[in-house]
C-alpha cells in the first residue's frame, strides 16, 4: 500500500514518499510546503552558534590559574543544567 497526499495548490492525490521534497503529479507544487520551511527554520537555528550566556568562554591566551578557574565554573554550569534537566523530567514523570 503506498501513501497518498492531496496536493495544496490543485487538489490532486499524488503518491507521497513522506519527504520534504515530495511534488505533485499533476502541478509540481510541493506536497507539504510548511514542513520544509519548517526544517529549513530548524537547520537555520542548529546552523546558530550558542550564546556566549550559556558557557562561559575559555580562550587559549588565558593565563593557567584563570582557566582552571573557568573550567571549574564551566563544569558547574554544566552540572547546574543537568540538575535542573532531571528536576523538570522528574516533575513531569510524578505529574503523569
Amino acid at each position: 500500500m503506498t501513501a497518498t497526499k492531496k496536493c495544496p495548490a490543485c487538489g490532486y492525490w499524488s503518491n507521497w514518499q513522506q519527504l520534504t521534497t515530495d511534488q505533485c503529479e499533476r502541478c509540481g507544487q510541493l506536497l507539504d510546503p510548511q514542513r520544509l520551511r519548517s526544517e529549513q527554520a530548524r537547520e537555520a537555528l542548529a546552523q546558530r552558534p550558542v550564546s556566549s550566556l550559556m558557557l562561559i568562554e575559555i580562550r587559549p591566551d588565558d593565563k593557567p590559574l584563570v582557566r582552571f578557574f573557568k573550567y571549574l565554573i564551566r563544569g558547574g554550569q554544566l552540572a547546574f543544567g543537568a540538575l535542573m534537566a532531571f528536576v523538570l523530567w522528574l516533575i513531569t514523570l510524578l505529574a503523569g
